[in-house]
Parts: C-alpha cells; sequence; structure tokens
C-alpha cells in the first residue's frame, strides 16, 4: 500500500491548542467526528470574524483531533496539563498532515542527531522541493501558500514547544502517560519527537 498523498490544509492558525481542547471536549464517546463538528458550528466554539473562517478553521481542528485515539481524547480533555496537550496536539499534526511528519523525522530528527540544532527557513523549501519532484498535489501550490504554508508549520513547531523563537531545536520531553499512550497503538510516532525514537530510553 502506497503513502498517502500530501494534503495541505494546514495554513491557518498554528497548534489551535485553545480551539483544539474546546471541540476536544465536545466529543463524545462512540460519536463521529462529522458530527462533533457539527455540534461544534452550532455551538460557536470559536469566535471567528467570518463563518467561512470559522468552518475551515473547525474542519482543520477535526481533522487533526480524529488522528487520536479515544483514550487520548480522554486524557487530553480530562487530565493533560499544557505540556501534554501540546505534545498530542503536535502528534495529531504530525498523523494527520505526512508533510508534517516528514519535515519532523526528515528534518527535526535528523538536525538533532547530527547536533545541528538550528533550523533555517530554508529548511522547508529544500523538503518541500525534494517532495514536489514527485507529487504533483506539492508542486501545483502557489508560492504565496507555500510560504503560507511554511509559516504555519514554523509557527506549530514553536507552539508545540520543540522550536525556540530563534527557530533552534529543543528536545522533547513527554510524561510517562503521553509516552505510554504513544507506545501503545503507534510507537513509530515517538520518532516525531526531537530527541526521541521508538526503542530509545
Amino acid at each position: 500500500m502506497g503513502a498517502p498523498p500530501y494534503k495541505m490544509s494546514f495554513s491557518t492558525g498554528g497548534l489551535c491548542l485553545t480551539e483544539s481542547l474546546t471541540v476536544a471536549a465536545l466529543h463524545q464517546h462512540n460519536e463521529s467526528w462529522n458530527e462533533t463538528l457539527t455540534r461544534a458550528l452550532t455551538d460557536g466554539a470559536m469566535h471567528l470574524p467570518k463563518a467561512a473562517s470559522n468552518r475551515r478553521s473547525l474542519r482543520e481542528i477535526v481533522n487533526r483531533l480524529q488522528t487520536l485515539s479515544e483514550a487520548d481524547i480522554a486524557y487530553l480533555v480530562t487530565d493533560a496539563d499544557r505540556a501534554d496537550a501540546q505534545a498530542l496536539l503536535w502528534l495529531s499534526a504530525c498523523r494527520a498532515y505526512r508533510f508534517v511528519r516528514e519535515f519532523a523525522t526528515e528534518v527535526l530528527q535528523d538536525r538533532y542527531i547530527a547536533y545541528q540544532m538550528d533550523v533555517p527557513l530554508e529548511a522547508f523549501d529544500t523538503l518541500f522541493e525534494a517532495k514536489a519532484e514527485w507529487h504533483p498535489e506539492l508542486s501545483g501550490l502557489s508560492a504565496s501558500t507555500r510560504s503560507k504554508l511554511r509559516q504555519v508549520l514554523f509557527r506549530m513547531m514553536r507552539e508545540a514547544g520543540i522550536l525556540s523563537s530563534d527557530n533552534h531545536i529543543l528536545p522533547a520531553f513527554l510524561s510517562t502517560k503521553v509516552r505510554m499512550l504513544i507506545e501503545e497503538t503507534a510507537p513509530q510516532d515517538l520518532d516525531v519527537f526531537p530527541g526521541l525514537m521508538r526503542g530509545a530510553a
């Protein structure tokens, strides 16, 4: 089975911590995420100036949250502190978007291992161009969209606490509970956290 196509719809906001917690709290056990989205729109979970932006942003959040397990969501809503919430939401973005995951594993993780802690903006362009050679869904994006995606991804990484304000990699420290949740469902996902990899202590 081939790799999934690139979906590049993470062009608004950033990690969306507060909004994601609100939507996650609305989600009910055994409810579809489409039903959660409908209620979030009805209940006004977000207060954005335009209805279209409201719907687009909520769809983005739901697209990420639905990659988490029921156990992940339950912990996120009831017991997670800010650091745990940041970790789970970064994980959800990496699961939802192939490019975000590949940036985490092929740029952040590789640079961390090589002790190259700075992440220049050009690192995004280098990876993007390499992937675009083989994927028309990337090569067809405009320069302005690409610039916006780069801006949002760097903002997301800063808000997740894995990149400093001056674009240096910050090693990830997962709580025992978050690490256990990841290892129970997809231990390979530890790779998206700088300094952590499956099988590492």
